[in-house]
């Protein structure tokens, strides 16, 4: 008998198999981990054998597996288990959070919270470590910014971290001081190591449980596939690849992990590491790198000078000439390349270096990257297209920052080109999407509703509503475009005969309800590698 017997067989009215723009009835087999046949319902009736698992969904849309192409994975696991901030609307607020969280959670040594925002809260104010020490003398507290890329602690962990006022900033970062020259809590960029370092002291089975933690999370969310981005040095103490390779051995790993270590002088061990993790749902698939750091604390480099701060126009991480040495070493070598850029100087910078590793190592499918792609010049534009450079974007990253404090940092005539993702789609880039979790939730139908109706921060006002996208086009931004940017095209990001079974169904038609509807939509079930990973139905029919 040629036929085969499929494990499961999931049927719906709404298939969304990303070859097309609009989803249409369907019934998918399944055998192992592999999609075996598409048809209709009858004709998949033959795949069905008396331990088929059958799935009818009625309208629930069923898709590829949401695959995440930019997160933090190990500080998203920390931020479950952390105090969320954005809503705070006063530097008070976020006080009365703190401290609410800090005595309901007596048995962590160290009080650790996220994305506050002060160009949220009335007085618009930065705030210091002085208003920690009132609700937490003695007990460490570190609380990053929205951005991540600042933090704000209270003396505790300046004390335990020996920042003083005699200690020397980092390269790229800053120490925040008050008048009389003494540390104010506020730590930028390279600043916050020290303070991470001590935080991030987890034992191997705390790290278990955040592991574990985040892939019941993700799960949840139909999140099938992720990419884990280096963060900084501090951060890399939580990252630990040999726990990832645990989880997997053990067949716990329930979303396919792609590793992006850092990229640096040290291509020996990233080549190791390559070597080491390689498998289908494990595996090194590049290095990243920061260029600059974010408009709001005016570290994003640009081109010109900050419109409300004209003496700086943000600096590079590294020098530029260290940048494209790097990148033409590790092109060389056939690595995929991926940078944080976020000013239109960064972003040209990061696209300059790719087209100095085309020129140096002759042109290849390198499949590099820029991640977040904030402000651009509109010539920088068509370059992702000529040197086949993915657009790593985040839409809800638009409707994080308060808008006005963003357009004051950048003036009238930059903000015209701000998260250009439909000009970017438009001229033939590959767009990939992701949440860069934890800056913000791991939810990606929260991204999805941003691009397709560009509402920002006021949660009223469309920005820039040229630059919205139809919901297929996000849908597949978030599938087939991060599978097409790491190599995964023909097993991963559509539902073909043939390609890897990772599934989400959702229990709306996203096609069918109004957009502002998006983000509540919730999942019904996650496939993973042909395993039922999350499931929230009662529409299973045993046979």
């Amino acid at each position: 008998m040629s036929q085969q017997t499929a494990d499961m067989i999931i049927s719906s009215n709404t298939v969304f198999t990303g070859l097309n723009n609009q989803p249409e009835p369907a019934s998918i087999a399944i055998k192992e981990n592999k999609i075996v046949a598409i048809g209709s319902e009858e004709e998949m009736k033959h795949y069905a054998g008396e331990n088929t698992k059958i799935y009818k969904f009625n309208d629930q849309l069923i898709m590829p597996g949401f695959h995440d192409f930019h997160l933090h994975l190990m500080q998203g696991a920390v931020a479950l288990n952390g105090v969320n901030l954005f809503a705070a609307r006063s530097e008070e607020e976020a006080l009365e959070m703190i401290r609410e969280f800090a005595e309901s959670h007596p048995e962590n040594p160290w009080v650790i919270g996220f994305t506050w925002d002060a160009g949220y809260w009335d007085t618009q104010q930065l705030p210091t470590r002085h208003s920690l020490d009132r609700i937490l003398p003695d007990r460490p507290a570190l609380m990053f910014h929205a951005e991540a890329h600042y933090a704000w602690v209270n003396t505790k962990a300046l004390e335990i971290s020996n920042i003083n006022r005699h200690t020397e900033p980092p390269s790229f970062g800053m120490i925040g001081k008050d008048e009389n020259g003494e540390p104010n809590g506020l730590l930028y960029e390279g600043a916050m190591d020290a303070v991470i370092h001590h935080a991030y002291d987890f034992t191997k089975e705390q790290k278990r449980v955040l592991l574990k933690n985040f892939l019941t999370h993700a799960a949840s969310l139909g999140v099938t596939a992720v990419h884990d981005l280096f963060a900084s040095e501090s951060m890399d103490i939580l990252n630990d690849y040999d726990l990832f390779k645990e989880f997997e051995d053990k067949g716990d790993l329930t979303a396919r992990l792609h590793l992006w270590p850092a990229l640096n002088d040290d291509l020996e061990r990233a080549k190791q590491l390559r070597d080491t993790y390689q498998s289908d749902k494990l595996r090194v698939s590049g290095l990243k790198q920061f260029i600059d750091g974010v408009i709001t604390a005016r570290t994003a480099y640009l081109l010109e000078p900050y419109a409300d701060q004209q003496d700086t126009r943000g600096e590079t991480t590294f020098p530029p000439e260290t940048i494209k040495k790097w990148v033409v070493d590790a092109d060389k070598e056939g690595f995929s390349i991926r940078f944080h850029a976020i000013g239109d100087g960064a972003i040209r910078l990061a696209l300059d270096a790719y087209e100095g590793a085309q020129k140096a190592n002759g042109k290849r499918d390198s499949r590099h990257s820029v991640e977040h792609v904030e402000v651009i010049q509109p010539n920088d534009i068509p370059r992702f297209k000529e040197l086949g450079i993915t657009a790593s974007m985040q839409p809800d990253h638009f409707a994080m920052s308060e808008r006005g404090v963003y357009t004051d940092r950048i003036g009238t005539e930059r903000e015209k080109h701000v998260f250009s993702i439909n000009t970017l789609k438009k001229t033939g880039a590959n767009l990939a999407f992701g949440t860069d979790y934890p800056v913000d939730i791991l939810n990606p139908l929260l991204q999805i509703y941003r691009a397709v109706t560009r509402i920002d921060s006021s949660g009223e006002t469309v920005w820039h509503p040229h630059e919205r996208i139809t919901l297929a086009d996000a849908l597949k931004a978030y599938t087939s475009g991060p599978a097409y940017g790491t190599f995964r095209e023909h097993e991963l990001g559509t539902l073909e005969v043939g390609k890897l079974a990772d599934i989400a169904v959702l229990e709306r038609n996203l096609f069918e309800i109004p957009a502002e509807e998006i983000p509540d939509v919730k999942i019904q079930l996650t496939v993973v590698d042909g395993t039922v990973v999350y499931d929230h139905t009662e529409s299973l029919i045993e046979k």
